[in-house]
């Protein structure tokens, strides 16, 4: 009779009810002011009787200041924010509490990829309200000189893989008498390529390189021998220039044809640095689909308020109503497709020449793998461009780069 009381409360609670308002006391922390926001603006308003005791930690410095008080039970945080980059590593880690419940009774209604990213031995620790599928965002008026249209579905099928994506790189070469490079940076192709494997990075603890990164070392050494991209390295000044119209080899003018970017890409990072390219720009899924970011929440397995934790959780990364109203007001692309599929077709985007951004996305979203990310993966991709770069430049042979690649997984991950 309890716990049947508890679950009928909970969903009056998800449907804005107030029979059942929920009341106490939250210790959240997160390193993105995002959370502050979804709290302050969204939450709080709703939930006046429940106190948040929020904190925010830069990125760089959250893991160090997490770890030791999960690891000690002692002073740990209710709920808190899990970068991308670092989610894994707590999802596998044992210290989270279990949110399968919350998945399985929303998962009808929700993304596919961010509940298997936060999903380990079957059951869920982390839940996002948001996607960030990426895409390949270029210029049209370069499209328009060297393929002949920006019209974005003809475009697409000079990007429909990453071998297409080669010989169209020495097309916009070619016919730019050397000074249109596909992309401005190497750095651009590690998410698309890592997206592209069928195996993670460990399987029953081994490492498994898979064939799709052999065709990355021969794609990215081939870019660079012929000067098909710009050869600076990505969130370089020369990689801003770029998205301005701006970038030289030393001597002469480049023209950047485009850019892998996510969803937060368009808006904070190529909008914000165009320029007078404003309005120029388009957008297609390219080679493959891939993501890029993103940020989940959890709660530590111990906490006292568990139910209040559970009910925060569930609200913020499933609720029709708040996220809707979120997604109109940030332009954020959020995981639940049914406010998705309702909203999708209401947006045009300006800089991309009226082209409807949102709807893209969230097709896009569909084909992203969430089962490949494992809490390895920071540190062996970190180690794998290290040997991308090593190759590339001359340094070692790939041979020899692809050895010291794996005797490194094997000193500093501890995977054979």
């Amino acid at each position: 009779m309890k716990k049947a009381l508890v679950i009928a409360c909970a969903a009056l609670i998800l449907l804005g009810m107030s029979a059942c308002e929920p009341k106490g006391e939250l210790v959240v922390w997160s390193f993105t002011d995002e959370v502050g926001g979804l709290i302050n603006d969204y939450y709080a308003k709703k939930f006046p009787n429940v106190k948040i005791d929020y904190s925010l930690t830069p990125t760089e410095q959250f893991p160090s200041k997490l770890d030791p008080v999960l690891t000690a039970g002692l002073g740990a945080p209710d709920v808190f924010a899990l970068e991308s980059a670092f989610v894994r590593k707590y999802v596998e880690s044992g210290l989270l509490l279990d949110l399968t419940s919350i998945a399985n009774r929303n998962r009808s209604k929700l993304l596919q990829y961010p509940i298997d990213v936060g999903t380990y031995e079957g059951k869920v620790y982390g839940m996002s309200w948001q996607a960030c599928p990426g895409a390949f965002f270029y210029r049209r008026s370069l499209a328009k000189k060297y393929l002949g249209t920006d019209d974005p579905a003809t475009v697409q099928t000079y990007f429909t893989d990453l071998n297409k994506f080669l010989e169209t790189a020495k097309v916009l070469k070619d016919k730019s008498n050397g000074s249109c490079v596909v992309v401005s940076s190497l750095g651009d192709l590690q998410f698309p390529f890592y997206s592209a494997r069928q195996n993670p990075w460990v399987v029953s603890n081994r490492l498994v390189i898979d064939p799709v990164l052999d065709q990355y070392l021969e794609i990215s050494k081939t870019l660079h021998d012929n000067r098909w991209e710009g050869r600076v390295g990505q969130w370089s000044e020369g990689w801003f220039a770029g998205m301005k119209g701006e970038l030289t080899d030393g001597a002469n003018p480049l023209e950047v044809f485009g850019y892998f970017l996510p969803t937060w890409g368009l808006h904070y990072v190529l909008k914000s640095n165009a320029g007078n390219t404003a309005g120029d720009w388009a957008m297609i899924q390219g080679p493959v689909p891939y993501r890029w970011g993103g940020t989940w929440l959890g709660a530590w397995a111990g906490t006292k308020n568990r139910s209040l934790a559970l009910q925060m959780i569930e609200w913020l990364t499933t609720n029709d109503a708040f996220l809707e109203e979120y997604a109109k007001a940030s332009g954020d692309m959020v995981s639940n497709i049914k406010v998705v599929d309702k909203i999708k077709d209401t947006f045009s985007e300006p800089f991309l020449g009226g082209q409807n951004h949102y709807a893209q996305f969230a097709e896009m979203a569909k084909g992203v793998n969430g089962r490949l990310t494992q809490s390895y993966d920071d540190v062996i991709q970190a180690l794998f461009q290290e040997a991308v770069t090593a190759y590339v430049n001359g340094e070692k042979s790939k041979e020899q780069a692809m050895a010291d690649f794996r005797n490194q997984v094997r000193s500093q991950v501890g995977i054979q």
